[in-house]
């Protein structure tokens, strides 16, 4: 089932998400929506605040970037309750762009390779590294754990050039292709 996304402007997109136990009532079709929401709305990436849910759980599948760089082809992964414990190498620019912010795409400096802890789909606790386009597409959902949206990580004035996208936005003054959660 496709899920609506919530927009720039929803309170939940700004709060810390919390820890859930393998218990989380029918997680695993939480998941399984989650994806088929994510590929409905032609994203790399999803975190559950995206959906109104304030829980340490966010998906990435990188198979969209396979035919630039074919060890991304399979790259799919869930991530529970996870904890970024190192942010190493180069900061690089890449363009971004986010569900919960549509129409908006900008350049984000991210350090290239990261250590990450979480548990996998079957609560498996794991310690990984990545680097590259997985390392920044988890980094990018990892923050919406955080309440932190990509717009956080521009200067100011690139804030202030985007004022008036993400006031359309938070007023509910757009157009995507996708269910979306409209503000309040």
């Amino acid at each position: 089932m496709k899920l609506p996304i919530a927009l720039y402007g929803n309170p939940v997109l700004r709060e810390v998400a919390k820890d859930i136990s393998p218990d989380y009532p029918d997680l695993k079709i939480l998941i399984d929506n989650m994806f088929e929401t994510m590929h409905h709305s032609d994203g790399v990436g999803l975190a559950a605040p995206q959906i109104a849910k304030s829980i340490r759980l966010f998906l990435v599948d990188a198979s969209p970037y396979g035919e630039e760089k074919p060890e991304l082809a399979d790259f799919k992964r869930i991530f529970i309750n996870a904890k970024i414990t190192k942010r190493e190498g180069d900061e690089e620019l890449f363009n971004e762009g986010c569900l919960s912010l549509p129409g908006i795409r900008e350049n984000v400096k991210r350090k290239t390779k990261i250590t990450i802890e979480y548990d996998d789909e079957n609560f498996e606790h794991k310690i990984e590294e990545f680097e590259g386009i997985p390392a920044r597409i988890i980094q990018h959902e990892y923050d919406h754990l955080e309440g932190i949206l990509f717009v956080d990580h521009l200067s100011t004035l690139k804030k202030k050039l985007l004022r008036k996208k993400l006031e359309q936005i938070r007023t509910n003054k757009i157009s995507v292709h996708y269910k979306v959660i409209l503000n309040k």
